[in-house]
């Protein structure tokens, strides 16, 4: 197993295991629950990371990381309700509407 992520909160943890597992990479997260040692150890020690199984796959999870990482922050509005969602987005986080295609 090979740490191929720190993250800033659980969420993004799980956003990045769940891509890379879309590209078939199996992924895990670790430190998940670590934030309850907060004030213990350092908050860098508690941020969720994220590993893969094969190292022989950290190239293909590096190149998505990295895709991910240089996306532009724009966003499309939900046709159903009118809210804001980033690009990333395939339904509206509010209304769980499908959101416009993006191509």
């Amino acid at each position: 197993m090979q740490r191929i992520f720190t993250a800033s909160g659980i969420g993004e943890a799980r956003l990045v295991q769940q891509m890379l597992e879309a590209a078939g990479v199996r992924a895990q997260i670790f430190n998940d629950h670590a934030s309850g040692a907060l004030g213990e150890l350092p908050a860098t020690e508690t941020w969720p990371e994220v590993w893969i199984e094969r190292e022989s796959q950290s190239a293909l999870a590096r190149a998505l990381i990295s895709g991910y990482e240089s996306a532009p922050d724009e966003a499309v509005s939900c046709r159903g309700c009118g809210e804001s969602n980033p690009v990333t987005f395939e339904i509206c986080w509010h209304c769980r509407q499908p959101l416009p295609d993006r191509t």
